[in-house]
């Protein structure tokens, strides 16, 4: 069942929980997520990256990801996720797209309001939830990055508590990403997570929260954020990163007795989905927060 972003924090919302959002750049990626949306009881969020673009471009996975969810028996919400540019946002909404993400946090303050605002426009006669990026995790996830820095490494700026009150009324998103200590890709080091950022945010706000680079994080730091407001969890780089490793055993295992043992793509697509479905399973039920499935 397709819904919007509104509706899918809302429950996050009502039942102190988690989305987990999945970016899905493969059809086995979507399943992963669906099917453990629908075994596990709970919502979830498909999510497509502007930056991904070059291995799943919108025009294919698009439509895909939102006929699958209308097809299934989750609430799902299709989202745009890191979309730095007008023009890419209004595609995926014409295409189905519930809910969308304007990135503008590399830009100066006055432009990113600037910009969000216009996206918030653009959103509005689709009843699309819009979701904006105030304050900088360091690095881009549409562009190069130093994938294993920490957030300190990275340059990043923790969002300014004061500034987020001015860019929710500027702007009128819906639910707001913020910078308290993730960062893109794989962890180098134990992250540092600045929950302060986090409760003196939502104690003026009143919105739901976003975590970016929410892979690598301790199931505690989960639970932690998600307990100062945090109700939406991006996740993509472990979970691909497990189902890459275990194509590779695969290929290993083939290749054991007889070094020239062939290794077809269709063996490899059905290994990458089931260590996908284990571990997007083990995410939606910490996200979930001990709250009861609510599908």
């Amino acid at each position: 069942m397709l819904i919007s972003l509104r509706d899918i924090c809302a429950i996050a919302e009502q039942n102190s929980m988690a989305i987990a959002a999945f970016n899905t750049p493969s059809l086995e990626a979507v399943r992963a997520a669906l099917d453990a949306a629908e075994q596990t009881g709970y919502p979830v969020i498909l999510a497509h990256a502007e930056g991904h673009e070059h291995a799943a471009p919108l025009k294919y996975i698009g439509p895909a990801m939102v006929a699958l969810a209308e097809q299934s028996s989750a609430m799902v919400c299709v989202h745009l996720d890191h979309c730095e540019h007008l023009s890419y946002l209004r595609r995926a909404l014409d295409m189905g797209f519930t809910g969308a993400m304007f990135d503008g946090s590399y830009m100066p303050y006055e432009v990113n309001v600037e910009n969000s605002a216009r996206a918030a426009e653009i959103c509005a006669p689709f009843g699309a939830g819009l979701e904006c990026e105030l304050g900088s995790m360091g690095s881009r996830e549409a562009g190069y990055r130093d994938e294993g820095g920490t957030a300190e490494e990275s340059g990043a700026v923790y969002t300014d508590p004061d500034q987020a009150e001015d860019f929710i009324r500027c702007t009128g998103l819906d639910i707001l990403a913020c910078s308290f200590g993730t960062v893109h890709g794989i962890y180098k080091g134990e992250p540092h997570l600045n929950l302060d950022v986090l409760r003196d945010i939502r104690s003026r706000i009143k919105l739901p929260l976003v975590m970016h680079g929410g892979s690598g994080v301790s199931d505690e730091d989960y639970r932690k954020s998600i307990d100062a407001g945090i109700r939406k969890i991006n996740y993509y780089t472990y979970g691909v990163k497990f189902a890459g490793e275990a194509v590779c055993n695969l290929i290993a295992d083939r290749r054991r007795d007889r070094k020239d043992a062939l290794v077809y793509w269709h063996d490899m697509t059905p290994v990458a989905y089931e260590r996908m479905l284990e571990d997007f399973t083990q995410v939606i039920k910490v996200f979930a927060n001990g709250a009861n499935p609510v599908a």
